[in-house]
């Protein structure tokens, strides 16, 4: 620890500028929590874009797409006459849903038969339907791939921090799980505090580092409680409980980790604000062990608190 020496730090990509009201950069998730403008349009972007979106709005998606296309070679078929797929002309809405039906075998290579082009104009289309059907099938597949293969962390942070007395002074203290079997080696916790000061008329952030009393140990099958020690040259030193929760801070928290499943390095970002700081409770513990002397680890109590007992600083 640097004594007082003031943890003060440059600008950490987040900004020091800021207005009264202003959103979280960071969600809870770790994801920005940004509107980007005039972002260059490119196929890159386009896949990861679809890489990265929920199941649900991908399978909407893809679903969507398929009615869309469909719909489209159906109208052609429309134009160039249901006669040349070798049926009678019924009535708009029927013909329109025999086409749509020849499409969706077309462009997924089924070919049931009942349908089939009579003509030249007709089989060249449903060559292209073809063609478009399989490219795309095969880009789905790719989208299918790399969403399964992607490297994620599956970690999950406690709803709250909280603060309390500590070693003879404070600490605000955190905790985070790995939600894997597989052990997450050598993984590291680094922490900025973001403070808002105001200076003349205007609002200006401030960046202090957020020391931890362990920041990196050798492996982590379960849980860990991260400790951040109130001392003289951190952030919140000489300020009482009310000053701390009125000072509009935000933490942002970075964990970094080699995962044991993916044999990569990865990453995962969290964010807390003043409103998930609880003041005088501590963690409830997290493991027993059982008749046989094996650990066992409650998930379920990763943000289970109760309040500080008498003397109890530890």
């Amino acid at each position: 620890m640097a004594g007082k020496r003031l943890f003060r730090i440059k600008d950490t990509g987040l900004g020091y500028k800021v207005k009264k009201g202003a959103q979280p950069i960071i969600n809870k998730d770790g994801s920005a929590n940004v509107i980007y403008k005039n972002i260059p349009v490119s196929i890159d972007n386009l896949y990861a874009y679809l890489i990265d979106i929920s199941w649900t709005r991908f399978f909407l998606l893809v679903g969507l797409g398929y009615v869309f296309v469909n719909s489209v070679f159906a109208i052609l078929y429309l134009l160039i006459g249901i006669e040349q797929l070798g049926l009678d002309s019924v009535s708009v809405v029927s013909d329109f849903m025999n086409a749509f039906y020849f499409s969706a075998q077309t462009i997924t290579t089924v070919g049931y038969g009942a349908i089939s082009p009579s003509s030249m104009w007709s089989g060249l289309l449903s060559s292209f339907e073809a063609l478009i059907g399989l490219l795309s099938f095969s880009f789905i597949t790719g989208l299918l791939y790399g969403r399964f293969s992607k490297p994620k962390a599956s970690v999950s942070f406690s709803d709250q921090m909280i603060i309390r007395p500590f070693e003879g002074g404070k600490a605000i203290m955190f905790r985070l799980m790995n939600k894997r079997s597989s052990l997450m080696i050598e993984p590291e916790v680094s922490a900025t505090i973001s403070k808002v000061n105001k200076k003349g008329d205007k609002l200006k952030r401030e960046f202090f580092q957020m020391p931890l009393t362990l920041s990196k140990i050798h492996y982590l099958p379960a849980m860990w409680t991260l400790v951040h020690k109130i001392e003289e040259g951190t952030a919140f030193y000489g300020l009482s409980d009310k000053e701390i929760l009125e000072s509009k801070a935000e933490f942002y928290i970075m964990l970094k980790y080699f995962d044991e499943a993916y044999k990569q390095q990865l990453y995962q970002l969290h964010h807390y604000d003043l409103d998930d700081l609880e003041q005088n409770v501590q963690f409830d513990s997290s493991y027993i062990f059982d008749e046989q002397g094996f650990m066992e680890v409650d998930y379920d109590s990763l943000s289970t608190t109760f309040p500080m007992r008498e003397n109890s600083s530890e």
